[in-house]
Formats: C-alpha cells, sequence, structure tokens
C-alpha cells in the first residue's frame, strides 16, 4: 500500500496530458454508480439527481491526495452556496467505494457525495488523465455544471483545484438567473 502511495505521488509530478472534457452544449452521459455520502453508501444516478436541479459533477484524481483534499474541502464548505441556487454536489474518481466512504466522512464532512468513475464513466465524460503517454488510472480534474434538462452548461478542465469551486459557483449563479 505505501509503496503505491509513493508511486502515485511521484506519478502526479510528472507531466500530465489532459484528455478533452466534453463540451458545453453537449448531452452528459447517463450514470448510475456506488459512491458514498456521510461514510455510508449510495448509489448516485445522474438523471434521478437532475429532477432536483442542477448538478456539479466534479471528477478528481485521488482522494486522499493533497489537491483532492483540499477541494474536497473547498467543495464542503460551499455546499450551501449550491444548494441555494438548487445545485447538487457530486465528486467522481476511480477509487473503490471503502475508500470513498471514508473520504466523504473525513474530507467532504458529509456535505456531499462522491462516486466511483467506472472506465465506461471516465471514457464517456473524456476524463482520463495520462502521464507520458500512458494512462494514469485516475481521472483528470475536470468539473462539470449540468443543466436539469441534461446539457453541459460549464466546463473547467485544470488540474490545479483551486478555481474549481468559485467557477462552478458562478456558473451555476448564471445558470439559476438564465444568463
Amino acid at each position: 500500500m505505501f509503496t503505491k502511495s509513493i508511486a502515485f505521488a511521484s506519478a502526479l509530478m510528472l507531466p500530465a496530458v489532459a484528455q478533452a472534457a466534453l463540451p458545453v452544449g453537449a448531452k452528459a452521459p447517463q450514470i448510475v454508480t456506488t459512491g458514498a455520502k456521510a461514510g455510508k453508501e449510495v448509489t448516485f444516478n445522474l438523471r434521478s439527481a437532475l429532477r432536483k436541479g442542477p448538478v456539479v459533477l466534479y471528477f478528481y484524481p485521488k482522494a486522499f491526495t493533497q489537491g483532492c483534499t483540499l477541494e474536497a474541502h473547498a467543495f464542503a464548505e460551499a455546499t450551501d452556496d449550491f444548494a441555494k441556487y438548487g445545485a447538487s454536489v457530486v465528486g467522481m474518481s476511480a477509487d473503490d467505494v471503502p475508500t470513498l466512504r471514508k473520504f466523504s466522512s473525513e474530507e467532504c464532512r458529509d456535505k456531499f457525495a462522491v462516486a466511483t468513475a467506472t472506465p465506461a464513466t471516465i471514457k464517456a465524460y473524456d476524463v482520463a488523465l495520462s502521464r507520458e503517454g500512458k494512462p494514469a488510472g485516475v481521472t483528470d480534474r475536470t468539473s462539470y455544471v449540468i443543466a436539469p434538462n441534461g446539457k453541459i452548461t460549464f466546463v473547467h478542465s485544470e488540474l490545479d483545484y483551486r478555481d474549481h469551486v468559485k467557477l462552478t459557483l458562478a456558473a451555476v449563479k448564471a445558470l439559476k438567473s438564465g444568463k
């Protein structure tokens, strides 16, 4: 386990090649997968979530790594702000459910769900991260805002986590105000 953590941390330091994310206006691919919220296993169904309002679907590389932990904290702190505009937040990674249960409580602070991005989901959302031309086995850091009609209204793909919350919240506000 320790060796895998060191290898993964080392891989994050290599130059990354992000795939092109889905464009604004595209129909969001349907997702049904398992995940966790507040330490409890949940099923995430995008179609069901969209019936309640917009969804901020953010992909992150690996639970408990520095950037992903800080990003989860930032989304947790902003969860109430997203809720004011009727939006829900869901984090997605290739992590397994036991890891997500722990991450959802400790780093997401029980505020929002995190779910497993299957290989099919990673491909459908075009968020595979590669290192030196080879698949890294993790997702790129890409955030989507998806309108209740299933259309992608905003995309931000950047490994630096710092602007994802600010930009997706601005996109949710714009969606709500019709701009």
